[in-house]
Formats: structure tokens, C-alpha cells, sequence
């Protein structure tokens, strides 16, 4: 069954409630989004010419959910049930999500990380179906030809990358579409975008991935990268036709290599509905860590001195999110960077060295630091301590190099200090929080990239707060939608942060935890969204919602109504033959 044999009914909130199905018999099998499979009753069997085509007992949602759950848990390993979900996502949508939505903390470490890095890397050998769009330099010419054939599905959100700094596995070619296909399923029990509005895009502009390129198996474009003003050309040209087509629709970019990332988020700043979540969503969940603890001190954001050990995309990202909130909380924009330090491979990010252009917003004047003499002052020991930090926070994927030394200089800096080892996966985070809350005697407030199980210290038993974007994204991109806002403004990802913050009760708070629960995933992003939305509203920016008859008019009770019944549930829609 082709998509155009299926049409969407919505209600005035924009939400699914009915689907008119024009073609019957085995081709419904074909079409994921209204398949029900042993669920179809007997009178959608009998209207749909389905009589004959499936065994005669029936089965409810929730008995699916249950016989799948049992397929999925007998599997041997991680990557068959990955495999086995995605594969159930391909013939039945709404059972795959609401498979997923029955135990969310469990199956999203299937259906993303760490998991989801492994079908990346397997992509063209586990090759079943195709998800998503490949674009590459032979058939861009054709992106909105392309593209307008998903117009009936009303896209609302994309995910798009160019595959090359997948996770921390780097350039996977093709197989980086792996990732887009995660994110979304997560915008979907986040925000409740509906799967049929989603659409993950792949920019496939070569791999220099060695192994990838000699595999015979290898199903991606078979070219080393393209660079310079032909890789340019090619963002532009896809970045061109998405807006023509979809102008209303949210796009998000994903793993763009360092400076890739900055300068293409950059670039479509006001011409596209668009955000990086790994500098922004990883900035606003590592400001949401932050704020929360600031629960806890009861102190300030401006009170605060903050160290970023990794200036990469995500540290450079935390570090742009922090001076945002600084600036919002009344300091000047030197004030602000003044209390932000940066460290790369090298040491301390200064003026006086050749650095990539995004890191240098956040580089120091030698001569402003009286402390910084010789090139062992730029060591992370000295600037913890020179520095006065008391915010500590590490995306350097360097092993335990916030040791014993470097915690006990922070503590010299504050009685509670933050320190949050955000590096995955687990083996390469800069500390354990064990030894954290051992060093300080459970004073730090931990939180941490990777899961992490509870500690105990003492008499006192610890949550670690798993610092995952995924409390972020989804909520932003319902907030942008509903608000129908023209732009993703730096200002979101505060309100972002704050709303993730407040979600940890103080109950949570007296435990160590400083992030949610991912169990609360779905309320968690509701937050967000609505807070997102309101920000929307008072810097100017929204509009009406393009997707949705009923309008927020700028009313935030009429949008915390929009953002709640726009949202779409994993259940089976009413189906009607036409």
C-alpha cells in the first residue's frame, strides 16, 4: 500500500482520530501506520477485506503488547531486540510504540543508546527495510520532488544528519540514519508527535570510514567525504528545498561533526525552524543538572564559577547555555563569559593559539589572568583552583580525570560543589560517583552522561541523574510546534532547563538526584513544551499553530490546552473504508 492510500482525519487540535483507508485486502498489511494485525475486529476485517486474511481469534492493544514484550526478552542480546522492535515498527507502528510506552526506562536503551550505536555500525548487514530518505550528491537535484511526495503525512518534525559524528563512534556513513530513526520514535513518546509526521533524513556525503568503504557490503555512498564549497552546496540545496516544502516543520540537526555543527545551526538560524541537539539540547540538559542543584545550595547561577573539560560541540554547547542564563539573570555579556572557563586537549582555551572558530567566543586573554604564567598553569588542577570553580562539568571522554586532586581543589571552592562527569558511555566518564560522593563525603552534587546505578555512602543511598537530552528535544519541538514559533530561539533551551530543574521534587532533590526520572519522560516533556511555548510568546516569535485549528492566541492556558491534545497516544484509530 502506497502512503497516498491512507488519509490522516484530525480534530481541531491537530491530533489523529480517524484514518480513511482507500485500498483493502493484504495491502493494508503494507501500510505500518494502520496495520493492527490480530487486532483488527471482525467487522474491520469484514468493511477492510481482511475475511480470511488472519486467524479467527482476536487480539486487544494490550495483549499485543504483552505477547511482544515476551519476543522481545527472550531474545539473546540488545541488538536482536533492537532489531526485533524496529522490525515490529516496520509492519505495526502503534504496537511498537505502545510496546515501548510500557516500559520506557527499558526499551529506550534498546531502541537508542547505547544500542542504537551498534546499528549504526552494522546498518547495511542488518538492512531490512527502508526508514527515512538517503540524500546524496546523485540525487539531491531531486530533494523537493522528493520531499513533496510526504506532504500528505504532514510532516511536523525531521531529523537530519550528515552521519559523521555519530555518538562517540564517529563517521558511519550511512548507517547514521540509525540515529534519526531513535530520535524520533523518542520525539514520539515524548512530545507525542505522531509517527506519520516524523520523517529521518540522511545527508550521505561520503564516508572516510576506511572499513566501510573496502566492505563489499557497504550500502551508503561509496566516496570519501565531500568538503569545502561542494559540501556546502549540497546542506544548502537540501536545507533549500526542506523549506520550500516544509515550512512549518521542525528541523533538527544530528552528529554533525564539530565545526559542521556550529556552522550550519548558525547558517539556518532564521531561515529554517531548526536547532543542533547536541549543542543545544545537551546545553539545556546540563543547565537543567545545574539549576537543580541550585535547589539544593540555594544559591545562584551568577554565584557560580564553571569549568567545561571538553570544548567539543556538546562542551562548547553547556557552555553557550550557561552564559544565555547568565545573561538572562541580568549580567553583561563580559560578565557573563568571565565566569565560564573551557578546556580542550590542550589545557585552557586562551586568545593567543589557532583554534576551530566556534571555540573561541569562549577563549581567555593570558593577560587578564594574573594566575596563568607558564604553560603547566593551563592544566585543569591549576584552573579548578586558581579559577575559584564550583561548577564542574566534564565532555572530554577522558577516563577519571577529575581525580582525587582535581575534586579536592573544588572543594576548596565551595562546600557543595557541582560535579557532573557528562562523558559516554560509562567507561569514559571523567570520575564514578562513587568515588565522588567518597572524596567529598557525599557532599558533591552528581550528576552524570551515562546510567549509573544508585550509590550508597554512609547510612544514605544515592539516585544518580542521568544528564539524557531526552528530557530536552522532544519538548522543545512540541513547544516550537505549538506555538507555531518562526524561529528556535537560544532563550527555549533556558526555559527548557528550568522546567526539567523544577520536574525533581525536593523528595528526588534529598536523595542526590538532579534530573528526572526517565519513567517521567511524557510529563517531563509536557513541561518543557509548555514552558518552551510561553517563551515563544514573550520574545515575539510565535504565531499561529500551522498544524491546528484551534489557536493559542498568545493565551497561555490556551496553549498548555493545545500542547496537551495535540499529542498523539500509541493506540489503534477507528479505520473507515472509502
Amino acid at each position: 500500500m502506497s502512503e497516498n492510500s491512507a488519509m490522516f482525519k484530525y480534530d481541531e487540535y491537530g491530533n489523529t482520530r480517524e484514518i480513511y483507508v482507500y485500498d483493502s485486502g493484504t495491502s493494508i498489511h503494507a501500510n505500518s501506520f494502520i496495520n493492527k494485525g490480530t487486532a483488527f475486529t471482525f467487522e474491520e476485517r469484514r468493511r477492510l477485506g481482511l475475511i480470511s486474511m488472519l486467524p479467527p481469534a482476536t487480539r486487544t492493544l494490550e495483549d499485543q503488547v504483552e505477547n511482544s514484550r515476551y519476543k522481545v526478552e527472550n531474545k539473546n542480546s540488545d541488538i536482536e531486540r533492537f532489531i526485533y522492535i524496529r522490525s515490529l515498527f516496520d509492519r505495526n507502528v502503534t504496537l511498537a510504540h505502545a510496546l515501548i510506552r510500557s516500559d520506557i526506562a527499558r526499551y529506550m536503551s534498546i531502541i537508542y543508546t547505547p544500542t542504537v550505536g551498534l546499528a549504526c555500525q552494522h546498518f547495511s548487514s542488518m538492512f531490512r527495510s527502508a526508514n527515512g530518505l538517503h540524500f546524496y550528491p546523485g540525487n539531491i537535484k531531486y530533494a523537493e520532488d522528493v520531499l513533496r511526495r510526504f506532504q500528505q503525512r504532514d510532516i511536523r518534525v525531521a531529523v537530519v544528519t550528515d552521519n559523521q559524528g555519530i555518538l562517540g563512534i564517529g563517521d558511519q556513513g550511512a548507517g547514521g540514519i540509525a540515529i534519526c530513526v531513535g530520535k524520533l520514535m523518542l520525539y514520539t513518546q515524548g512530545a507525542g508527535i505522531a509517527p506519520w509526521h516524523c520523517l529521518p533524513i540522511s545527508l550521505d556525503v561520503g564516508t572516510n570510514n576506511q572499513d566501510l568503504l573496502n566492505d563489499d557490503e557497504y550500502l551508503g555512498w561509496r566516496h570519501p567525504r565531500i568538503q569545502g564549497d561542494e559540501y556546502i552546496n549540497f546542506v544548502q540545496r537540501f536545507a533549500r528545498a526542506f523549506r520550500n516544502v516544509f515550512p512549518n516543520a521542525l528541523c533538527q540537526w544530528e552528529d554533525f561533526s564539530k565545526q559542521n555543527a556550529f556552522a550550519i545551526r548558525d547558517a539556518y538560524l532564521h531561515d529554517l525552524i531548526s536547532f543542533n541537539d547536541d549543542i543545544q539540547g545537551t546545553g539545556a540538559v546540563a543547565l537543567a543538572g545545574i539549576l537543580a542543584a541550585m535547589r539544593v545550595k540555594k544559591e545562584e547561577l551568577k554565584d557560580q564559577v564553571y569549568l567545561i573539560h571538553g570544548a567539543g560541540a556538546g562542551g562548547v554547547g553547556i557552555a553557550e547555555q550557561i552564559k544565555t542564563a547568565l545573561r538572562e539573570q541580568g549580567l553583561s555579556k563580559e560578565e557573563a563569559l568571565s565566569k565560564i572557563f573551557a578546556l580542550d586537549s590542550r589545557g585552557l582555551v586562551t586568545t593567543d593559539r589557532d583554534m576551530l572558530p566556534y571555540k573561541r567566543k569562549f577563549a581567555k586573554d593570558p593577560a587578564s589572568l594574573e594566575w596563568l604564567r607558564e604553560e603547566g598553569d593551563l592544566r585543569l588542577e591549576n584552573v579548578v583552583k586558581k579559577a575559584g570553580v564550583t561548577v564542574l562539568i566534564g565532555t572530554s571522554g577522558q577516563a577519571g580525570c577529575f581525580s582525587h586532586e582535581v575534586v579536592d581543589s573544588v572543594m576548596e571552592n565551595s562546600d557543595q560543589p557541582v560535579i557532573m562527569p557528562l562523558s559516554n558511555p560509562t567507561d569514559h566518564a571523567e570520575a564514578v560517583p562513587a568515588d565522588l560522593y567518597r572524596w567529598t563525603n557525599g557532599r558533591a552534587l552528581v550528576a552524570t552522561g551515562s546510567p549509573f546505578p544508585d550509590v550508597t555512602h554512609g547510612d544514605k543511598s544515592y539516585r544518580i541523574g542521568q544528564a539524557n537530552n531526552v528530557f530536552v528535544f522532544p519538548g522543545v519541538g512540541l513547544g516550537v510546534l505549538a506555538s507555531g514559533a518562526r524561529e528556535v530561539k537560544p532563550e527555549f533551551f533556558t526555559a527548557a532547563a528550568g522546567a526539567v530543574a523544577n520536574a525533581v521534587s525536593n523528595e528526588e532533590l534529598s536523595k542526590g538526584a538532579l534530573l528526572p526520572e526517565v519513567t517521567a519522560l511524557a510529563d517531563v516533556s509536557l513541561k518543557v513544551a509548555q514552558a518552551v511555548g510561553e517563551s515563544a510568546i514573550a520574545l515575539g516569535v510565535s504565531r499561529n499553530c500551522a498544524f491546528s485549528n484551534f489557536q493559542h492566541q498568545n493565551n497561555p492556558s490556551r496553549l498548555k490546552e493545545l500542547v496537551r491534545k495535540i499529542r498523539w497516544i500509541p493506540d489503534y484509530l477507528p479505520l473507515e473504508a472509502m
